[in-house]
């Protein structure tokens, strides 16, 4: 049995690739098998009030971990503190993230979530191998699977980690591969001495965005069933034709936003009869009381926003790409997925952790 890890960093390559995801997942089971932990960010992008970062609250408060578990960040890299940030000292960031991460694993087994890349950080002194190094961690990299390329990408990693790589996790691997992976990729890693503790597969809700999440990024009004903006929204579409072609192409799509102009009625009401959970007007313009009563009948919420068609859509789509995990239906989701897809006990026993065998 090896000597017991003081803490992991759960990395990536590259930007959203699902650290949050795995380490909330990696998180839950360990605090079943009652094991000690404290948790957080030493480089965080973002933060809702003056020392944590977004994720990290919604982590928290998911846990149930006291505020003497979670540890503030090191460093805020965000465009509004980025000339902040680089006037500090690299050295000195460096030894805060050893004094206070590294005095964190006394409290108990510390995970923790690296920079958004590898090399993230590097020009403060906390990069994803700088962090390993002077927090004496294992890495656990979670990559995401685009195509067979992703080999390179882990084997630069394994160059750069070194023996702090304790190993990988393939994310978002859509299930027509997955065969493929298991038996291409996953052997030749483990032959180059990278443990593969497993494949999350692609899952059409952790990419998705609720209505309310809609309503806060768009500032948007609510016209109709606001009891219903925990609705669920997996795609987008613009009903920008006819009504005829616009029922026969959202009658293709499942779980919509659908983003139309406020004086479109016709696509509206189109709308309405598809598998659209969130009707969304641009333009502010004066609702139609018909198309509202149906929205009521059927209901789906629908919104009014001051933003044209294509702003509207842009910052959709930037909502998709960084869907969040805030919603408990998510987070119910990443606990099974982790638990039913990740080889933990292996992954314990490289650590040196004392929990038992997975029971799901």
């Amino acid at each position: 049995m090896p000597e017991t890890a003081k803490s992991l960093l759960i990395g990536s390559v590259e930007a959203c690739s699902g650290k949050s995801t795995l380490l909330l997942g990696l998180a839950q089971y360990f605090i079943e098998q009652n094991l000690d932990i404290c948790f957080g960010k030493p480089v965080a992008q973002s933060f809702v009030d003056s020392s944590l970062d977004e994720d990290v609250q919604v982590i928290q408060h998911a846990l149930k971990l006291s505020n003497d578990q979670v540890k503030p960040p090191i460093a805020v890299l965000s465009n509004k503190s980025l000339n902040e940030v680089l006037s500090h000292d690299g050295a000195s960031l460096a030894q805060k993230a050893t004094e206070i991460y590294g005095r964190a694993s006394l409290q108990g087994f510390g995970l923790f979530e690296g920079p958004a890349t590898i090399d993230e950080g590097r020009l403060l002194g906390l990069s994803l191998p700088n962090l390993a190094q002077n927090l004496d961690a294992s890495v656990l990299l979670v990559v995401r699977y685009h195509n067979f390329e992703v080999v390179d990408t882990i084997l630069s990693a394994q160059d750069r980690l070194g023996d702090r790589l304790l190993g990988v996790v393939l994310n978002d691997v859509p299930e027509k591969h997955e065969e493929d992976v298991k038996a291409s990729v996953v052997p030749y890693l483990e032959r180059h001495g990278i443990p593969v503790f497993g494949l999350l597969p692609h899952r059409d809700l952790l990419r998705s965005v609720s209505v309310a999440e809609l309503v806060r990024q768009l500032k948007a009004e609510v016209l109709c069933c606001p009891n219903r903006l925990n609705h669920m929204v997996g795609q987008l579409s613009i009903g920008a034709m006819n009504a005829n072609s616009a029922l026969k192409f959202f009658r293709r799509g499942s779980n919509m936003a659908v983003v139309t102009g406020g004086a479109r009625t016709d696509i509206q009401l189109a709308a309405l009869e598809s598998a659209t959970h969130c009707l969304i007007l641009t333009g502010h313009v004066l609702q139609n009381e018909i198309m509202i009563k149906r929205a009521e009948n059927l209901e789906v919420p629908v919104l009014s926003v001051s933003l044209d068609t294509l702003s509207t859509v842009d910052i959709i789509e930037q909502a998709f790409q960084h869907a969040r995990f805030y919603e408990s239906v998510k987070i119910d989701c990443i606990r099974t997925m982790v638990q039913e897809s990740i080889d933990i006990q292996r992954m314990s026993e490289l650590l040196g952790l004392p929990v038992a065998a997975v029971q799901v």
